[in-house]
């Protein structure tokens, strides 16, 4: 499978450079998970901001990359993922136990990874649209998947910010160490309207293979209807999770 930027109309003749600066931009957006900006990635790759801008629209344009819904970010595109599916299998496909529990829930189903402090999603829900995910990655106090990073990756930074998404939205530092606490100490993050009202969801973390939290599970719903606690629900996840290395 050829890297389709190697276009000398429209980067100047310089295509091993710029084959080289646009594998430097996927990598980039793969350290830095899903929703980096232009800006973010520019910086770290050190490119100036009007080549970054260019080398990533070709990466979109040929589906190496895409834009996430609001159009703020990036994401890892269709023709990486089916790159990085050409190297050898891991001991588990994840995929195989995400899919299998799907089979098993009508609400969306989530792989996300901790990667650097930032929430990356690795596998999205096909039939359930994941609105706000620009502010899911960056605003980690207000989601399920992101308290469960917080709770196991403490980082002062994350807390500089607590933008206040809906009235049950936690923002008060105390009562965030008490909801931190209590996910540490039941494996279970949950969330009841605090990112967007009408949305609950509840995270249980995958673990590495010394055992650290490197990611979760988590299942994304309407309130009402997805019960973060329901002990079925929770115990469908930690199955899958206690399944997965990452």
């Amino acid at each position: 499978m050829a890297l389709r930027t190697a276009r000398p109309h429209e980067l100047g003749g310089h295509e091993p450079r710029a084959v080289q600066k646009a594998l430097a931009l996927l990598e980039a957006v793969a350290r830095l998970g899903s929703g980096a900006t232009a800006k973010e990635i520019a910086h770290a790759t050190s490119t100036p901001p009007a080549t970054a801008y260019r080398l990533l629209n070709l990466l979109v344009a040929d589906g190496f990359l895409v834009r996430i819904d609001d159009l703020s970010g990036f994401a890892l595109g269709r023709r990486t993922r089916e790159l990085a599916g050409a190297a050898p299998a891991a001991d588990v496909d994840y995929s195989e136990v995400i899919d299998d529990l799907r089979s098993g829930t009508r609400f969306g189903v989530y792989l996300a990874a901790y990667t650097g402090g930032r929430v990356r999603l690795l596998d999205r829900d096909p039939d359930h649209e994941l609105t706000g995910e620009t502010a899911l990655a960056t605003h980690v106090h207000a989601s399920a998947i992101g308290k469960l990073l917080l709770a196991n990756h403490p980082d002062g930074d994350a807390l500089t910010d607590l933008r206040r998404f809906t009235s049950h939205t936690i923002v008060d530092l105390a009562d965030l160490a008490i909801e931190l606490s209590r996910i540490r100490a039941t494996d279970l993050a949950t969330e009841r309207d605090e990112m967007k009202m009408g949305r609950s969801a509840a995270a249980v973390p995958v673990r590495d293979a010394d055992g650290r939290v490197s990611g979760c599970i988590a299942v994304i719903g309407r309130t009402g209807r997805l019960d973060p606690e329901d002990p079925t629900l929770v115990g469908l996840l930690r199955s899958s999770a206690s399944r997965i290395n990452l």
